[in-house]
């Protein structure tokens, strides 16, 4: 089953045009995660905050994704990070048009 896995976190920037620059590679390599179909970043420049909304086959791609990327975070000196995995109620989502394609 499909789950979502949201990410947030206290970030100082860059944001914006600045962030794809300084991330793409980062962005790159997320693509080969195991079992991700897609991520949607999110970042609001106001509230020093920056994450994302990912869309992995199942839980257990999604866990191992959570761990990594918590522990690159902590590495990075990043606390405070708000982490939820959630079952994707397919079709509910494609009554909605919602993307569960990768």
């Amino acid at each position: 089953m499909a789950v979502i896995l949201q990410i947030h976190f206290p970030f100082p920037g860059p944001f914006g045009e600045a962030m794809v620059e300084a991330l793409t590679p980062l962005a790159q390599g997320i693509n080969d995660e195991p079992g991700l179909r897609w991520k949607v970043w999110t970042e609001s420049p106001e509230r020093h905050l920056a994450g994302g909304v990912y869309l992995f086959d199942d839980a257990e791609s999604a866990e191992a994704y959570l761990d990594k990327h918590s522990a690159r975070l902590a590495d990075m000196g990043v606390e405070g990070i708000q982490a939820q995995i959630l079952a994707v109620n397919e079709g509910l989502t494609a009554i909605n048009h919602g993307p569960l394609g990768g």
